[in-house]
């Protein structure tokens, strides 16, 4: 379906076009012979209907073009071969116009290059069907100034479009942009918050004890700097629940460690919600000495590995980043990035 400005403007051209054949009926009694009018007449009927052609692209196709280009020649040659170039012919000379009509549509349909082979192909047609004269008073000028003029308003309209499709995805840019900023303020300012409301009580009671601490409360101390770590550290992996979990966890005496490698990033929330309830839960049921999470690859079928550590080791906690040697694997778990059916 095509919109209501194209459309008008097809109908707006096509009653032009419709002029010029009037014209031609008008006149046709002045050429020697009417047979090669009306074929004239014909063929740039059929080129009109095609050029106008209302489902067809707004670019013309090359074929088409090589069409209205060779069209307009024979046109030309039909109807100025039946006339006499020395003398005044009036409206018989309507081919001049006619091809004119056509090159310009070929022009607003972005075949700028058959329409200037079409002004200098009438050109030469007329200088040696008449004279150079010819040129002004046959229209052929007039012609060739519509084509000028279609010409710059198309390229003026393309150069528009371009610069409105620039614009428009720069302030799409921005927009992504403004809000991943916003979205970054707003994940700091909630940490932030979660660090305050955890750290502040142990700070004020630091501040009030003039740092004279029992062997619990440094003990605390040392499970609130385990928490704010995760927060830098762990990332998508935290939720209330999970951390939450950990606390629970470092309480129990448990030396957890939670490493985000962005293995997150790309899942949806609701499969994020999904991994962080299944973590917190193996958080919550851990017996192990040391425990590490860690997210996994992204396009790894695992989301993230728990795994939890005791005396012993095997060579697995230095490769999952463990600090230290003396461990062994007593809790391996991997959590699906997509559930299995």
């Amino acid at each position: 379906m095509i919109s209501l400005p194209r459309a008008f403007a097809i109908v707006l051209a096509a009653l032009f076009s419709a002029y010029h054949l009037v014209l031609a009926t008008y006149s046709i009694g002045t050429a020697h012979s009417p047979w090669p009018v009306l074929l004239a007449m014909v063929i740039y009927a059929g080129l009109t209907v095609v050029s106008l052609w209302p489902t067809s692209p707004l670019q013309m196709p090359n074929w088409m073009g090589a069409l209205v280009f060779g069209g307009s020649i024979v046109i030309s040659i039909l109807v100025l071969s039946q006339l006499d170039g020395s003398q005044s012919n009036g409206y018989a000379t309507w081919s001049v116009a006619a091809v004119g009509t056509l090159l310009t549509i070929a022009t607003v349909r972005q075949q700028a290059a058959f329409a200037w082979l079409g002004i200098a192909a009438l050109a030469v047609i007329v200088v040696i069907w008449a004279n150079p004269l010819a040129l002004i008073t046959t229209g052929v000028t007039g012609s060739a100034i519509w084509v000028a003029v279609a010409h710059a308003l198309t390229r003026a309209l393309a150069r528009a479009a371009r610069d409105t499709s620039f614009y428009a995805r720069a302030e799409l840019e921005a927009a992504a942009w403004h809000a991943t900023h916003e979205a970054q303020l707003t994940e700091g300012r909630h940490r932030l918050d979660y660090i305050n409301r955890v750290a502040g009580p142990m700070l004020h009671l630091i501040v009030d004890t003039g740092g004279e601490l029992s062997a619990e409360d440094q003990r605390e101390c040392l499970h609130v700097e385990g928490a704010i770590r995760d927060e830098i550290r762990g990332r998508l992996l935290l939720n209330e629940e999970v951390r939450a979990e950990v606390f629970a966890a470092r309480r129990r005496g448990i030396d957890v460690s939670l490493l985000d490698d962005g293995g997150l990033d790309d899942v949806t929330d609701a499969t994020r919600t999904r991994i962080q309830s299944q973590l917190a839960t193996e958080i919550s049921r851990s017996q192990a000495d040391r425990l590490i999470v860690r997210t996994g690859a992204d396009d790894g079928a695992a989301a993230v590995t728990v795994v939890g550590l005791r005396v012993g080791d095997d060579g697995s906690a230095v490769a999952l980043g463990a600090e230290g040697d003396g461990d062994e694997v007593a809790q391996w778990t991997e959590i699906p990035r997509a559930l299995e059916l």
